[in-house]
């Protein structure tokens, strides 16, 4: 009896289409194949550098290949650090991007946004927001987009200069003290060498 259900299993499913095999093929093709993860390039040999206005650093094997931008927008009161990862998206999409590092985890909304290069992942906060953190330390970083890949980014000083650099409205302290004793604030770029 239960051999017999069992042969009847396939002649159901036949039904089921009306036993058109070109329908049952186009039902097929209609299913969407399982979501690959894409390759990420190889970024072992990437760094910070800093953008020629010395208003972002870039996250990158080169300047030609960015995948991943600080940009401080300083217009803002406070200012505005926006978080670009260079990676195509669709029209409206919203992710949640995790990063991990120093000790701190923070996840960042990020909006699909038309730029140049197309609609790429981007989201804005206040530059003294604590989230910022992660990128303070000297620590290694990895920074995850569903569907995009983890960037595993080396541990460097450049990130954590450029925050400070962009809380403080785009002014560093000068290493030398004046004769008050105080250090005189100066517009400067964050870094001078990011390599």
């Amino acid at each position: 009896m239960r051999a017999g259900a069992l042969c009847l299993l396939p002649l159901l499913a036949a039904c089921g289409n009306g036993g058109d095999p070109a329908a049952a093929s186009s039902e097929a093709a209609a299913t969407p194949a399982p979501y690959e993860t894409p390759v990420i390039p190889d970024h072992e040999d990437a760094s910070w550098t800093v953008s020629p206005d010395g208003q972002a650093i870039v996250f990158g094997p080169d300047a030609a290949t960015p995948l991943l931008t600080l940009d401080c927008r300083l217009k803002g009161d406070p200012p505005q650090l926006a978080i670009i990862r260079h990676y195509p998206a669709d029209p409206d999409a919203k992710a949640l991007f995790p990063v991990i590092g120093n000790g701190t985890t923070s996840r960042f909304m990020l909006d699909a946004t038309l730029t140049e290069e197309g609609r790429i992942w981007e989201g804005t906060l206040a530059a003294d927001d604590p989230a910022l953190d992660v990128f303070t330390g000297p620590r290694p970083i990895e920074a995850t987009l569903p569907g995009g890949g983890t960037l595993r980014i080396v541990g460097s000083r450049v990130p954590g200069e450029f925050v400070t650099w962009c809380r403080a409205g785009g002014k560093v302290m000068e290493a030398e003290a004046d004769e008050s004793g105080e250090a005189p604030e100066t517009d400067q770029e964050p870094v001078e060498d990011a390599s």
